[in-house]
């Protein structure tokens, strides 16, 4: 080793640099390096060396071989030579060769071959491995220490003064020769030493280093001897040194120790100095609920002590274990391998529903926390603390915690709530997505889980640039990096719970900015008056207002927002971001996101947006794709429907089909029935589409733009309720038209309208589902290119009536499926789709196949849910009749008003979600195929004969809208939903 820094190479110190001075690392130029002391005292030391060196000298002095080609070489056989003439060969400094004989000690190849130990030929290779990794700058530069242009070199290399640098060396000559350029020195006597002599040099502790710790701040400091005592007393240790002490950087409540005390690593947590807000940093509370939540499967660090003597440390602490393991403050998980990312995050979802489903009882945690009215009494304490330290005024905060008191849930469930879980308050195992401890239950409680649930998720909220917590940001590719986004997030945590998703969670997101902007501000607070526990503290004053104002913006936004928000709103200039609607409904606009759903089903009385009624009011890119839908419909659909209505085998594909399904996925016009889920045109834009749509016969423009049932809704449920497994298997083929699909519910022997009614049987068997059942009306289930079936039956008979139904997936290649035949409506069959009579006996599925949880079949269910004038008569042509214009005035009225109807039920779901929508979405399903048969009917009766001919489309639309008049539900369910939502505003209004 011929580098300037000699310390023991076990210890893999990092390169240091602290004020003016700095050491010289293996980072730059030279490596870190001890030699192997021979036993015995110095002089014994040095007599050795001696000795190695007069055998090396030996060696120097021999007479040369000039005419020799044969030198000693590197990596290949070594002769015996004069290290004069292989040091001249090689171009290294003389005496290199000696140097590395004698720095090799008794472990070297050259005393283990003055020894007998190894052979000549494994000397040769065993020597030229200690050259190679031993010869390193001083061969490249041609001097040795302690000459004093390698020191210069070295200097010059690291762009430091002499002063700057620290050498360490075990040799009095190299040492003296660097202080002769002024460079601090350090004689190595043992790598302990070594290390203690530069700890004072540098003013840095350099032993013990934990990563993710820091010296311990001034203000913070423990009395050490105090720890030491209590460490001895607890754990029986018989180390009368004091304890190695270093502070976790992260957190910036309670104060977190690293403590190492003779062989034991714990962590120590303890209140801050100071006068502190009442109830909060209770860390008996913590001890109490992490030992309890260990008793119960819930991974935390093992528990020691608490500790109430303030004499002790000042104030109460508690001990645990040090955990090792990742830690992960980067959400974006950059440095972590790709495919490892999504199940870190289902791990961390994994670990938030167990903690959930603990039972309080058996925890001993019942009175933990009052039960009931949770987030009431939540809201007022954070709402007290805020005020206790509240420095300035923030009208934001004013205005959300305003809203919040007015839109608090009725219906709370009541677990343990952790109270701050997120990703960094998680240890990993280092080699698996598994959470090995979950950390910082200060917070924690009784209280609404759905809290803790939207707290993990406010890093989706978050930009990312934030100080505090910061997010993903706006631009993050989820999809891309493997990451769920908040949407999968929550409907993860969702299935693994078997809830259904959550109808308000908007306000759990404005809730919980809220609360941290609360924390914060504490924490703010606690900065400016010199008691805060990190260095942060005075930088978290402004995001206060910045989460104030996003919390608001996000009340602003829901479906629960009041007349005060709204007018808010507009009084901050979004209002001015309306578009130019054609029909105004209300006088402001607001965008629901696409978790958020309002409380109630009349709670948009006050806030329903403007409504475009014509193409024309929507963006332009909507109207651009409503006019390429046009075209393609116009130029390749409409001429191609009386070829492909003349296939010879009616039930085979035409190859025509997969040409324009084809150029619908090159013009970009594929899938788009399924909207970005954020887009607040979504349902809307699809209302004008299927408007383009409806002159096309036989439903051949749906097919070609991928958007015809029973694909579409089954593809909705995937999206919605599939795992990433199913998604995987049978969503993308789907989306992409490789395969198609249908939806197996109705039974010939019950009414299936009422899905409760439904007899066909799931039974589990091991890792299988066993389903017998017979189908029919199983729309698509002819078609050859059907390769999926959602199946529906029941898992328990009994459950609830709603709860006994649960839906599978089924390859229809599996064992037992069989296609007994197509069926007709009014004559015709629908080729080559058509409606199949299909039998189950018998039939194994893995369990993985079930979709969203056994008895969640009825939750899936519910939320799956020119000719007049040339013909003549009486002399005169139809359009000039009475009769024929009378027809076609009221069939226009009929449509308009339909349309109209149809448009206000998409404005609803894109404003507020389904639910809200029902009752609208419930009187399109009447009103719609109603209307169509009375407009149909007009026209055939105007066409005469010809109307009930092949020759016209009349009698085959007719038979279809008389179709949808029990597809999707008969008339008399959604007129009985209708009549009930009736009542219930005449119920409300009288309260």
């Amino acid at each position: 080793m011929l580098g300037l820094m000699m310390v023991e190479r076990e210890r893999e110190l990092p390169q240091l640099t602290r004020n003016r001075n700095r050491s010289i690392s293996s980072d730059t130029c030279w490596q870190f390096e001890h030699p192997k002391f021979a036993p015995g005292t110095p002089r014994d030391r040095d007599t050795q060396d001696s000795a190695r060196q007069e055998t090396a000298d030996h060696f120097y002095s021999q007479k040369e071989d000039e005419s020799s080609d044969d030198l000693v070489n590197f990596g290949s056989e070594l002769t015996f030579v004069t290290f004069k003439a292989f040091e001249r060969q090689a171009k290294v400094p003389p005496g290199t060769l000696s140097q590395i004989i004698v720095k090799s000690g008794d472990d070297g190849a050259w005393q283990r071959l003055e020894q007998g130990a190894i052979t000549l030929s494994e000397f040769a290779v065993v020597f030229s491995k200690e050259c190679s990794q031993k010869v390193t700058e001083s061969c490249r530069v041609k001097w040795r220490k302690p000459q004093l242009e390698i020191y210069k070199h070295c200097l010059h290399s690291l762009q430091v003064a002499p002063q700057e640098a620290i050498l360490l060396d075990d040799l009095g000559i190299n040492l003296k020769a660097a202080r002769q350029l002024g460079l601090h020195t350090i004689k190595v006597e043992s790598a302990a030493q070594a290390v203690q002599d530069l700890e004072k040099t540098l003013g840095l502790t350099l032993v013990g280093k934990v990563e993710g710790t820091t010296d311990v701040a001034p203000h913070l400091a423990l009395p050490l001897s105090s720890l030491a005592k209590y460490l001895q007393s607890l754990l029986g240790v018989q180390d009368t040194g004091e304890p190695l002490v270093r502070a976790f950087e992260h957190g910036q409540s309670n104060p977190t120790y690293y403590v190492k005390f003779g062989n034991r690593q714990l962590v120590l947590r303890k209140k801050p100095p100071g006068k502190l807000l009442p109830s909060a940093h209770a860390v008996d509370r913590e001890f109490r609920v992490m030992t309890a939540m260990a008793s119960q499967g819930v991974p935390v660090p093992p528990m020691l002590h608490f500790c109430d003597d303030s004499s002790i440390l000042g104030t109460p602490f508690y001990l645990m274990e040090y955990v090792k393991g990742r830690i992960f403050k980067d959400r974006r998980l950059i440095n972590l391998p790709h495919n490892q990312r999504y199940s870190l995050f289902e791990s961390m979802c994994d670990m938030l529903c167990k903690i959930h489903s603990v039972d309080i009882n058996k925890a001993g945690l019942s009175d933990y926390g009052k039960q009931g009215k949770f987030m009431e009494r939540n809201f007022a304490r954070w709402a007290k603390q805020y005020e206790a330290s509240k420095t300035r005024e923030i009208p934001s905060m004013t205005n959300l915690m305003q809203w919040i008191s007015k839109h608090l849930p009725q219906d709370e469930k009541v677990t343990v709530v952790h109270g701050d879980y997120r990703l960094d308050n998680l240890i990993y195992a280092e080699d698996r997505p598994e959470v090995l401890a979950v950390l910082d239950w200060e917070l924690s409680t009784l209280g609404d889980p759905l809290t803790d649930l939207a707290t993990c998720c406010m890093t989706y909220y978050m930009p990312d640039d934030s100080p505090i917590n910061p997010g993903f940001g706006s631009n993050f590719d989820f999809k891309g990096e493997n990451i769920p986004d908040v949407k999968e997030f929550v409907a993860m945590y969702c299935q693994k719970l078997n809830i259904p998703l959550i109808d308000n969670w908007e306000f759990y997101v404005a809730f919980v900015h809220f609360r941290m902007a609360a924390i914060l501000q504490g924490v703010y607070k606690r900065a400016i008056s010199g008691q805060g526990s990190s260095a942060k503290g005075k930088m978290v004053g402004e995001m206060v207002e910045t989460l104030a104002e996003r919390g608001w913006q996000v009340a602003c936004q829901s479906g629960l927002h009041s007349m005060e928000a709204l007018a808010a709103i507009k009084g901050s200039g979004m209002d001015s971001q309306r578009r130019n609607f054609s029909t105004q409904v209300h006088p402001t606009q607001v965008i629901m996101s696409h978790l958020a759903r309002p409380l109630s089903s009349h709670s948009h009385s006050e806030s329903a947006g403007l409504m475009p009624v014509t193409v024309s009011a929507l963006s332009s890119h909507v109207q651009n794709i409503h006019q390429r839908v046009r075209e393609i419909i116009d130029e390749h659909v409409l001429p191609l429907e009386a070829e492909l209505l003349k296939i010879e085998d009616r039930w085979s594909v035409h190859p025509r089909v997969e040409e324009l399904k084809a150029m619908a996925k090159a013009e970009k016009l594929w899938n788009l029935f399924l909207p970005i889920e954020t887009d607040p045109e979504g349902n809307m834009e699809q209302a004008s589409q299927m408007w383009s749509m409806h002159s096309s016969v036989n439903r051949w423009a749906a097919l070609f733009l991928h958007q015809s049932a029973p694909d579409t809704g089954n593809m909705e449920v995937l999206v919605k309720y599939g795992t990433e497994e199913q998604k995987s298997e049978w969503l993308t083929p789907l989306l992409e038209g490789k395969i198609r699909s249908c939806f197996a519910m109705t039974e010939p022997a019950v009414a299936s309208s009422d899905a409760t009614n439904i007899q066909a049987s799931i039974r589990r068997d091991g890792n299988h589902y066993i389903l017998n059942g017979h189908k029919w009306w199983t729309s698509g289930a002819m078609d050859p290119r059907c390769k999926l079936c959602i199946f529906m039956g029941k898992t328990d008979t009994s459950a609830s009536r709603h709860l006994q139904q649960s839906m599978l997936l089924v390859p229809m290649d599996s064992p037992g499926v069989k296609v007994i035949r197509p069926l007709s409506v009014f004559g015709y069959d629908d080729a080559p789709s058509g409606h199949g009579e299909v039998v189950f006996e018998n039939v194994r599925v893995p369990v993985t196949n079930l979709l969203l949880g056994e008895g969640r079949g009825f939750e899936i269910a519910q939320g799956r849910l020119g000719q007049t004038t040339t013909r003549q008569a009486f002399g005169k042509p139809l359009a000039s009749q009475g009769t024929i214009q009378a027809a076609v005035a009221q069939s226009r009225v009929d449509i308009e008003q339909t349309r109209l109807l149809v448009l206000k039920a998409a404005h609803m779901m894109d404003l507020y979600g389904n639910k809200v929508a029902a009752p609208e979405i419930a009187m399109i399903k009447v009103a719609a195929p109603s209307m169509a048969l009375r407009v149909i009917d007009r026209a055939i009766q105007a066409h005469g004969g010809a109307g009930l001919n092949h020759d016209f489309p009349m009698a085959q639309m007719y038979a279809w809208a008389r179709v949808l008049r029990l597809a999707d539900g008969p008339d008399e369910v959604h007129m009985q939903a209708i009549a009930r939502n009736e009542y219930a505003k005449i119920t409300r209004s009288r309260l």
